[in-house]
């Protein structure tokens, strides 16, 4: 720009922020500031670097309320076309142009930011949903799987007999206690028919009186939730229950919302399946579980055979679809009695089994 393009002045009115009213000043632009020349023969500069503007500077404006971040509170009003177009062409960090640009600058960088995390995901084989799932919150994963359990049991009878809880909560706790690093599991058992249990968020495990009455022995119940802790330590209810929300449901409740997601979580989960993969880790789980816990592995062996015979063709979800007899069904049960044997004693004794198994009735 030329130099006496720069150094015109131009007739302002400036406050110091200090006193009431405006001072007539001039004002002129050189390359590094604003020199502002007051009455009475003092002058004040205002580094371009530092000068913010009410409004961002276009080829349109007719006129400029500058201030400058080292000087609080002062104020200059520059009337007149010219000035705000001189400003504009030394300080272009106050034109419009370069706030839509600093405005849109966050977005582009978020954009990145996920176009490289979807490379990263990609390329270590990850799943999306279960990524987003171990970014859950704790305080998120309890609410979730509150909601879950509340939906489970909102028209169905919670048995709560004191024997039978008593006996469901020394299980639970003897095997949760081998599993590093600790989780704090809790089991609820619903008047349901239905045999089937399910994990849900926030390590939440639902049993149903259907599947207490089909079960032979507290080996079975115990080898039953030893497998939903393997799905609760894995996430995998979090991770299935992402994927059926959408992640997009899903990245509002990590922000902290709700917006009615977490309304059918209950019907969801009932309706999810888990892939052979998912059943072969919660399987791994168990049997670790139960070999820490001293508690034999035939009981879920002899369950899952019993109930993948019982069910056999019917895929209708839930324990049906877990165990029914595809490929892979006979190479788990096969991993689970290749297991080395190792001194075991009853999940529960006798007469504790017997109150965990009549619990609904007892609660009825």
């Amino acid at each position: 720009m030329h130099s006496s393009t720069l150094h015109q002045r131009f007739e302002a009115r400036f406050s110091n922020g200090q006193t009431a009213g405006a001072d007539e000043v001039t004002v002129e632009l050189t390359q590094t500031g604003l020199v502002i020349h007051l009455s009475g023969g003092d002058s004040v500069t205002w580094p371009l670097a530092k000068l913010a503007t009410a409004e961002p500077l276009t080829t349109h404006a007719i006129d400029a309320l500058v201030t400058c971040s080292e000087t609080p509170g002062a104020t200059l009003f520059v009337p007149g076309p010219k000035f705000a177009r001189t400003l504009a062409q030394v300080a272009p960090q106050l034109t419009a142009s370069e706030a839509r640009w600093r405005s849109a600058r966050p977005w582009i960088w978020a954009t990145v930011a996920l176009a490289a995390l979807a490379v990263f995901i990609w390329q270590a084989d990850l799943s999306p949903a279960h990524f987003v799932a171990n970014l859950l919150p704790d305080k998120v994963r309890e609410t979730m799987g509150r909601q879950v359990v509340g939906s489970l049991t909102e028209r169905r009878r919670v048995c709560d007999a004191n024997a039978g809880r008593a006996a469901l909560d020394q299980l639970t706790e003897r095997l949760s206690a081998t599993v590093s690093p600790p989780r704090n599991f809790h089991v609820v058992v619903v008047d349901w028919g239905l045999v089937n249990a399910f994990a849900t968020p926030g390590e939440n495990i639902v049993l149903t009186r259907g599947l207490l009455e089909q079960a032979t022995s507290s080996d079975e119940v115990a080898g039953v939730l030893a497998h939903e802790m393997g799905h609760g330590i894995e996430l995998h209810p979090e991770t299935g229950l992402v994927r059926a929300m959408g992640l997009s449901a899903a990245a509002e409740l990590l922000m902290g919302g709700s917006g009615g997601t977490l309304g059918n979580l209950g019907v969801l989960l009932v309706q999810l399946s888990y892939t052979r993969d998912a059943e072969g880790q919660a399987d791994d789980h168990a049997l670790e579980i139960l070999s820490k816990s001293k508690i034999s592995t035939k009981g879920i062996a002899n369950f899952f055979e019993r109930m993948a015979k019982q069910h056999r063709g019917k895929g209708s979800g839930g324990l049906a679809g877990m165990l029914s007899t595809h490929p892979g069904t006979q190479q788990r049960l096969a991993k689970i009695l290749a297991m080395e044997g190792y001194s075991a004693t009853p999940a529960l004794p006798a007469a504790q089994w017997q109150s965990l198994k009549t619990m609904c009735e007892e609660s009825s």
